[in-house]
C-alpha cells in the first residue's frame, strides 16, 4: 500500500493543494473543475466584511442565521458550528456519556468517521446498521444516530427513515441526523421531508455540500437539546465564528433547488456516453461515481495487474484527474476517512454548463495514463505524493 494512514491521506491531500494552487498560478482558475460537490463559496459584500468583528459579527448575523437555518432545516433553533463533524462531536459531548451507547442506522456502510470518533473520545460504544430487521437500540443506547445521505451519496428510504425514529422514541432515545448532502439532496431529488419534519431531535448538514456555502455546519432541531450542544461547542470551540456565519447565511440566501434537478438529465446523458466504454461507472442522484471496487473490476477485464491497493488506486487516478486535467474529485482533497470512491457530480458550477463531451475527453485521457502508472508502484508513490 502507498497510502497506509491518517498521516499519509494528509500529505497526499497536500499534495494535491500543490497541485491546485500552481494550476491557479499557471493557467487561472477557470482551468479547475471542482466536480466533488463541496465546492463550496464565501459569498460576502464589502458591508458584510465590514462587520466581522469578534463581538459584532454573531450580534448582527446569528439573529439572521436563525431565520435563514430554521426555514432550511426546520426545527426550534439553529447553530453554526465550524463543520458537520463538529457538530457532531459537540453533541456527543452533550448527550452520551462513558459506558452508554449509540446506535447509527444508514443506507449502506461506512457511516461518516466523526461519529465513531466522537464515542470514542466519551467512552460510549458504537454500532452501525444497514438492515432495520437487525437494528437494535440497547438499554444503556443514549443517541440514535441515522444517516440521510452516505458518503457515496446514497439516500436511506424515508420510510426506513420514519421508523428508526420511531424506534428510537418509543424508548426515549433522542435522534441525530447526518443529512451532511442529505438535507439537500434527500429534499430537491428525492422529495423527501425535512430530518425535523420526520421527527428527528437534531439534524447537522454540510454548508459547502450541493450549496453555494463555506466549509462550515448547521444543526436545528428542539430548542433544548441545540442549547445543551451549543454548551459544548462553545466550551470546546466548536462553534461557527463570524465570518463563517456570514457565509453560512449567504449561501443558504443564495441557495437554489434547480441545479441538482438540472444535473438529474446530464446525469443520463453522460452515463450513455460513458458506458459505451466502460463498465465500472454507476449512475448517483447528480452525476456519477467509480467505486473502489468497480474500478478494480475494470483493471480485471483489462488484465492490468497491479501491486496497487483498491484505495490506492483510487487515490492514484484522481491525482491524475487532478494534475493533468484539472478535475478535482474527493480522494485528491478529501480528509482522512473520506471516501476513496471518485464522483463526478453534475450539479456544480464549473461542470452544470460544461460541454460533457469535453468532460469525457477529460476522463478518458486520465484513465488511459492511469493504466499505465497504475502497473509502477513507484511512479505511484511519486504522484501521490509529489
Amino acid at each position: 500500500m502507498i497510502v497506509n494512514d491518517s498521516l499519509d491521506e494528509i500529505k497526499k491531500r497536500e499534495s494535491a493543494f500543490k497541485i491546485i494552487k500552481s494550476i491557479i498560478s499557471n493557467k487561472g482558475r477557470d482551468s479547475l473543475y471542482d466536480v466533488t460537490g463541496l465546492s463550496g463559496g464565501f459569498i460576502a459584500s464589502e458591508d458584510d466584511l465590514n462587520l466581522l468583528e469578534t463581538y459584532i459579527g454573531p450580534a448582527i448575523f446569528e439573529e439572521e442565521l436563525q431565520t435563514v437555518g430554521l426555514k432550511h432545516l426546520g426545527g426550534e433553533k439553529v447553530l453554526g458550528v465550524n463543520r458537520t463533524s463538529a457538530g457532531i462531536l459537540a453533541t456527543i459531548l452533550a448527550l452520551v456519556k462513558s459506558g452508554e451507547h449509540v446506535s447509527h442506522f444508514l443506507a449502506d456502510y461506512p457511516g461518516h468517521p466523526s461519529i465513531p470518533r466522537s464515542c470514542e473520545i466519551v467512552g460510549a460504544s458504537y454500532e452501525e446498521f444497514v438492515d432495520i430487521d437487525k437494528f437494535n437500540i440497547p438499554d444503556n443506547t443514549s443517541l440514535v444516530v441515522i444517516t440521510g445521505s452516505t458518503m457515496d451519496l446514497e439516500v436511506i428510504d424515508e420510510n426506513l427513515f420514519k421508523k428508526v425514529i420511531d424506534m428510537a422514541h418509543n424508548k426515549d432515545v433522542p435522534v441525530l441526523v447526518d443529512d451532511a448532502s442529505g438535507a439537500r439532496l434527500r429534499t430537491a431529488i428525492f422529495k423527501q421531508k425535512k430530518a425535523t419534519e420526520l421527527g428527528a431531535d437534531l439534524v447537522v448538514t454540510s454548508t459547502d455540500k450541493l450549496m453555494p456555502g463555506p466549509r462550515g455546519g448547521l444543526m436545528a432541531g428542539s430548542e433544548d437539546l441545540i442549547n445543551q450542544v451549543k454548551i459544548k461547542a462553545h466550551q470546546f470551540g466548536l462553534e461557527a465564528q463570524p465570518p463563517l456565519m456570514l457565509a453560512i447565511v449567504n449561501g443558504l440566501k443564495a441557495y437554489t433547488e434547480e441545479n441538482l434537478i438540472r444535473s438529474i438529465s446530464k446525469k443520463d446523458e453522460f452515463f450513455e456516453l460513458i458506458s459505451k466504454n466502460y463498465d465500472m461507472f454507476e449512475k448517483t442522484p447528480n452525476g456519477i461515481m467509480v467505486s473502489e471496487d468497480s474500478l478494480q473490476n475494470e483493471l480485471n477485464n483489462l488484465n492490468i495487474e497491479t501491486e496497487l491497493s483498491q484505495k490506492d488506486c483510487c487515490f492514484l487516478w484522481a491525482m491524475i484527474l487532478l494534475s493533468d486535467e484539472g478535475i478535482i474529485t474527493i480522494p485528491a482533497v478529501g480528509m482522512p476517512g473520506a471516501s476513496a470512491t471518485i464522483r463526478f457530480d453534475l450539479s456544480t458550477k464549473d461542470v452544470i454548463d460544461m460541454d460533457l463531451n469535453i468532460l469525457y475527453e477529460k476522463i478518458v485521457r486520465s484513465f488511459n495514463k492511469f493504466l499505465n502508472i497504475v502497473k509502477d508502484p513507484i511512479k505511484a508513490q511519486k504522484l501521490i505524493f509529489l
